[in-house]
């Protein structure tokens, strides 16, 4: 007898030792993974802090903002103003909604005073007032607004390709819109995005100030369902060693 139940103790604990094996590679895997979030964590909570501080800060000049881009590369909602003509000729499309109304955010090439041009998110048209000529303009323009850091690729696959020979653009790529603007690339274009205020324009339109900041941080949930999934592992991995299945 005593022969028998030793024969199927040793079949069973390879198969117990492949279980509680699988099971240690996943709890430190979930324990990676909540790692991680509490990590990227503290990341979004630096970036949101970081976006609050330079919202609240008084406009620099646009000379100013060029330097900190060349030395970091980050400029992101960095308030600033830039002083030039409106090339209205030149106006992107970028297709948008606004307070749920579908139609585009017009980026117009403002030409500056030192020859240079830089693309100014006006803001919002309804979908029926793309054409610039259906709408009063300004010239000349003092812009106050948020630079904004050119996208580096197309941000995901989901969305259309940009089509600028209808000049609609459905992510924001900066050199093409300069190209289909018949801008000059290189040193004659400044290197981000102006997101202007919500100061009126003529007529209204665009209407200004669209600029969506909203950075959604559930980091710590999900830091916490990572955890707590790695701790209930545990206490199923504790109850094996201690009630291994007996095999009949």
């Amino acid at each position: 007898m005593s022969t028998t139940s030793d024969s199927v103790a040793d079949r069973s604990r390879p198969k117990m030792a492949l279980l509680l094996g699988l099971g240690l590679v996943l709890f430190f895997f979930l324990l990676a993974l909540g790692t991680w979030q509490v990590q990227r964590l503290y990341w979004k909570e630096g970036l949101i802090q970081t976006i609050d501080e330079r919202t609240h800060s008084a406009p620099v000049p646009l000379a100013e903002v060029e330097k900190r881009f060349a030395a970091t590369g980050d400029v992101d909602y960095t308030p600033v103003t830039a002083t030039g003509t409106f090339l209205h000729q030149g106006e992107r499309h970028f297709f948008a909604t606004w307070q749920g109304q579908s139609g585009f955010d017009v980026f117009t090439p403002l030409h500056l005073e030192d020859g240079r041009f830089v693309l100014i998110n006006r803001g919002f048209v309804p979908y029926d007032l793309k054409d610039a000529a259906k709408r009063p303009q300004s010239q000349g323009a003092t812009v106050t607004g948020l630079a904004r850091n050119p996208l580096p690729a197309k941000p995901s696959m989901m969305l259309p390709d940009n089509d600028p020979q209808k000049n609609i653009f459905y992510w924001k790529d900066r050199d093409a819109m300069a190209a289909s603007a018949g801008l000059p690339a290189g040193a004659g274009l400044v290197p981000f995005f102006i997101d202007a205020d919500a100061t009126p324009n003529p007529g209204g339109l665009p209407v200004g100030g669209v600029t969506v900041i909203d950075l959604p941080n559930s980091h710590l949930q999900y830091a916490v369902t990572w955890y707590g999934l790695a701790a209930a592992l545990a206490g199923v991995l504790i109850f094996m060693l201690r009630h291994p299945v007996k095999e009949e």
